[in-house]
């Protein structure tokens, strides 16, 4: 499957230095839309398949990159690309909203 989590540790190589669009999922067990969200992520990381890597961060236990991109709310979903973030969301988000905003971001690939 397209879609496992990182650690702090990890966040580096599995996302600032991928080559493809990742999506990155900063969320807590306890967090019901958080919850909410994950079979919708499932269903993207599938769909995009090969050209979305999709990562989660568990906020409660890593909290560094988090901070580092000032993540107040969760779920916070960040799409970054070469490095960089392009894109974020903050709560739940539909899955035509995702697909949308993923469609769109990569059809801006250089």
């Amino acid at each position: 499957m397209s879609l496992h989590e990182i650690t702090d540790q990890q966040f580096q190589a599995e996302v600032l230095e991928a080559k493809e669009l990742v999506l990155v999922d900063f969320w807590a067990p306890w967090c019901g839309p958080c919850r909410m969200m994950a079979p919708t992520l499932e269903k993207v990381a599938g769909q995009f398949a090969g050209q979305l890597k999709v990562v989660k961060v568990n906020v409660d236990s890593n909290q560094e990159w988090a901070s580092k991109f000032s993540v107040r709310g969760i779920p916070a979903l960040f799409f970054f690309r070469a490095g960089q973030p392009v894109d974020n969301a903050v709560g739940v988000q539909s899955e035509a909203s995702l697909v949308q905003r993923i469609e769109k971001l990569l059809a801006t690939v250089a």
